[in-house]
């Protein structure tokens, strides 16, 4: 579940554009639409860029890019609708608005939320605690995550112009003041509902009011300067694995049971996976993140290492909890998540070892579906 801070404030970019044949410098406001890199660009880390063009009409250096990159009529409305790469183009506001979302990033967060209520050991199949996990699953997923992945696609729209101008925010289809209002009304929906919870249940605490409140927080310091935690590979991808794995499972729990210390330890442990798990969504942003001087691992250590970072983190981690529910004398649970892990393998050499660019959501696709059930094998273990 991911986040936001108490305001939002974002100037708009600016360029200049500079002839030889005058000594005139225009001063506009930058659209995302206008977004290009003719002849030289310069960044810095006020995310502002000046665009210099020489021996042209400025109007004609200032010319999108997204014509030349986009997936244009081959692209699938499907991927539009989960906010994946290869998405069609589209106009209407409301598909956009799904589209900054990404929902194809909820499942993780929404099944975080079920290993939580399985591993409190209270869950009932009574219409109320079904009707309890469902809303803590729109807050974990369309709400919160979508008010990440939209903010996220805010603060990465120089890096997306870079890397898929046709994206929402870099080509204009969708205004800046309608991103930061979605920002906010996403937000501020999923802290009521947070708020919701803790009430219908009783807390004397409002301790998933503050699990969602810190995870906003968490999410705003990943994607936003002057912090802007994915600068680091290390750091920012261990942050988003925590806030996919760690913090719906405790939202999950916490609503139908007690947080425990071995818990909080075990979910952390498991975010390191999670910190793997994001590596992979670095490989498409190398050229952009390297421009812009992030830090991600790729770009730290080259494709080559990171790749096999990201595989180890993944399959170390799930192999030291099989280790651990062995000793925990939970030998069929520990035998059923190396069961687990097995596909996920044969799947990284299959697809992610060979290209993680050009397979990364076939892998994701064949491989995470596996590393969610280990998911809930471990909770089923830990509540028993």
């Amino acid at each position: 579940m991911a986040s936001l801070v108490n305001m939002i404030s974002v100037s708009p970019t600016t360029f200049s554009t500079t002839r030889t044949t005058t000594t005139t410098t225009t001063t506009s406001s930058l659209q995302p639409r206008l977004l290009q890199l003719p002849s030289s660009v310069s960044f810095n880390n006020r995310w502002r860029f000046t665009v210099r063009a020489a021996e042209t009409d400025a109007n004609e250096a200032v010319k999108s890019q997204a014509p030349d990159k986009a997936p244009g009529k081959n692209g699938s409305s499907f991927n539009q609708l989960l906010g994946i790469k290869g998405a069609a183009q589209e106009t209407n506001k409301w598909k956009i608005r799904l589209q900054l979302t990404k929902p194809v990033t909820w499942p993780p967060l929404v099944w975080g939320v079920v290993c939580g209520a399985a591993a409190s050991g209270n869950f009932q199949w009574t219409f109320e605690d079904v009707a309890k996990s469902i809303l803590c699953m729109m807050m974990s997923g369309p709400f919160l995550t979508g008010y990440t992945q939209t903010m996220n696609d805010w603060y990465d729209r120089e890096i997306d112009a870079i890397n898929e101008p046709y994206r929402p925010i870099p080509s204009g289809s969708i205004a800046e003041n309608e991103v930061i209002t979605q920002i906010w009304v996403l937000l501020l929906g999923g802290l009521t509902i947070a708020g919701i919870l803790d009430t219908w249940v009783g807390h004397d605490f409002p301790i998933v009011f503050y699990l969602a409140l810190g995870g906003s927080l968490l999410s705003y310091i990943y994607s936003a300067p002057p912090l802007k935690l994915k600068q680091n590979g290390w750091i920012g991808n261990f942050a988003l694995g925590a806030s996919y794995i760690s913090l719906p499972w405790w939202a999950g729990q916490a609503l139908f049971g007690t947080l425990t210390p071995d818990i909080i330890v075990l979910t952390i442990l498991y975010s390191i996976a999670g910190l793997g798990i994001a590596i992979v969504n670095d490989f498409k942003s190398i050229e952009g993140d390297r421009a812009l001087g992030l830090q991600s691992l790729p770009v730290a250590f080259g494709a080559e290492t990171a790749k096999w970072i990201c595989v180890g983190a993944i399959n170390i981690t799930q192999l030291s909890v099989a280790g651990y529910l062995l000793g925990a004398d939970k030998p069929y649970y520990a035998l059923a998540l190396v069961g687990l892990i097995v596909p996920q393998v044969i799947f990284q050499f299959k697809y992610f070892l060979k290209d993680p660019v050009k397979y990364d959501v076939k892998y994701q696709a064949s491989a995470q579906p596996f590393l969610v059930l280990g998911l809930l094998v471990t909770a089923l273990a830990t509540s028993h």
